[in-house]
């Protein structure tokens, strides 16, 4: 089987030859910009650019996806925040807000999701790079995308330590900013379905039990959360980063297909608490391992994370885009050669 079979059947729960080896966030590299002659600042603006170094991550190392976009500033924009996308930039800068939505406490009962939405910000752009990652190697590789959770947007639109203050002192205001948080990101996730991705993967960030305790993500977060996994038809992944173990019971029970967690997470507890049956990627180090560290290391990684039981091997953040090409020929080559010993 191809790696878009392998991918969809694993979604599907159905027998596969070996572990895949994919993502449902950034993974972009600089070898692949390099190869195309492209700058990173250019590909944000650019459907084409965009699409095109999506796919060398494959066509280069054989990584077992094809995704846009590249930076988490799509919603936010949508909505009406001011980014900035840095066009003129050398070097790796990814695109940030520069004027958020939400300035004090009174306005958070004031904001609304813009008329013409799907027609806002780069949400068109974005449209015609999944059409066009499609076109190009969508017949070999599942082709994915992901959108912000409510809990992570809200903190985009609105200033993280005031929104974390308010979890605890006024949740019921915070709790109806989620969930218009969640209608607009439903309206995203539609968008990108109607271009044709095959899996969407829900960054809910912000909601780490590092800093969220579990009574707090299953009061607060869960609701917007369950709201949007359930609006989307395709299938989806949820990904918290931090500390996951206290909460993967509840990460389950949002609806999703899978969940993505991170190296913080320990998996084979994660696995002993949601038993054989569940979906769980992750959970490579995308910094410390695939960027900073050696190819020993990223193969023993790959093997640590096979044999704790994970479903996917699976980067836990977006790769960092100087990833050495040798790290990610590693990666591969030890997913082809283990991952069919599980």
């Amino acid at each position: 089987m191809n790696s878009r079979e392998r991918v969809l059947k694993l979604f599907k729960k159905e027998a596969i030859d070996r572990v895949p080896c994919f993502s449902g966030m950034g993974n972009i590299t600089e070898t692949g910009i390099n190869e195309l002659g492209y700058k990173f600042a250019g590909i944000h603006l650019d459907a084409k650019q965009m699409a095109a170094t999506a796919a060398t991550t494959y066509k280069l190392f054989g990584f077992e996806c094809g995704v846009v976009p590249v930076d988490l500033c799509v919603e936010a924009e949508a909505m009406g925040c001011v980014i900035n996308v840095y066009p003129h930039a050398e070097g790796i800068l990814y695109p940030t807000i520069k004027e958020k939505l939400i300035h004090n406490e009174a306005e958070m009962d004031t904001i609304k999701i813009p008329d013409g939405f799907s027609e806002k910000g780069r949400l068109p752009l974005m449209r015609e790079a999944i059409k066009l990652l499609k076109a190009d190697i969508g017949n070999d590789v599942a082709v994915g995308s992901y959108v912000l959770g409510p809990f992570t947007l809200a903190g985009q639109i609105m200033e993280l330590n005031d929104l974390l203050k308010l979890s605890f002192k006024k949740a019921d205001k915070v709790a109806k900013l989620l969930d218009l948080c969640a209608d607009a990101i439903i309206l995203t996730a539609k968008e990108f379905e109607k271009a044709g991705v095959d899996y969407i993967t829900v960054r809910e960030m912000g909601a780490t039990s590092d800093v969220l305790s579990p009574r707090v993500f299953k009061n607060l977060i869960m609701p917007p959360l369950q709201k949007v996994i359930k609006a989307i038809s395709c299938h989806t992944v949820l990904h918290i980063c931090g500390k996951t173990n206290d909460i993967v019971t509840f990460m389950m029970e949002a609806g999703p297909t899978a969940i993505s967690v991170e190296q913080k997470n320990d998996v084979a507890e994660s696995r002993k608490k949601l038993g054989s049956d569940a979906l769980i990627f992750g959970n490579v180090d995308a910094y410390n391992v695939l960027v900073s560290g050696s190819e020993d290391l990223v193969r023993s990684t790959v093997r640590k994370c096979i044999d704790d039981g994970v479903s996917a091997v699976w980067p836990g953040c977006d790769i960092w885009p100087t990833i050495p090409p040798e790290n990610m020929k590693a990666m591969m080559d030890e997913i082809n050669k283990y991952g069919g010993k599980k």
